[in-house]
């Protein structure tokens, strides 16, 4: 079952007209980490969110919080992705990474 994301501002997607706050997960295609082999993991990682595009998203699969990954992508991609915790379960943390818009002046 798909998380709803809660976000500040309503109007930050098209199609969602009430001002609840919550809006329905987009269908951002699931990469599940958890069969890759450790050694090759953060570099699939990095490949796959490289080929986001401006107002794309992921959702990746996990065997655990991956803060150490998260701390290298912002090293690498400073500031390029907003990234929420759909799940936090043992058997498999789900992470949403969005490519934001850029905001207009």
């Amino acid at each position: 079952m798909k998380q709803p994301i809660e976000l500040t501002d309503a109007s930050a997607r098209p199609g969602h007209s009430c001002e609840c706050g919550i809006l329905d997960e987009p269908d951002y295609p699931a990469f599940d980490v958890r069969p890759v082999p450790h050694a090759i993991r953060h570099a699939t990682v990095f490949g796959a969110l490289e080929s986001i595009a401006v107002g794309g998203g992921l959702i990746l699969v996990a065997p655990h919080d991956p803060l150490p990954l998260l701390a290298q992508i912002e090293d690498r991609m400073p500031g390029r992705f907003a990234v929420s915790y759909l799940e936090r379960v043992p058997e498999a943390w789900r992470l949403l990474f969005v490519r934001p818009l850029p905001v207009r002046q």
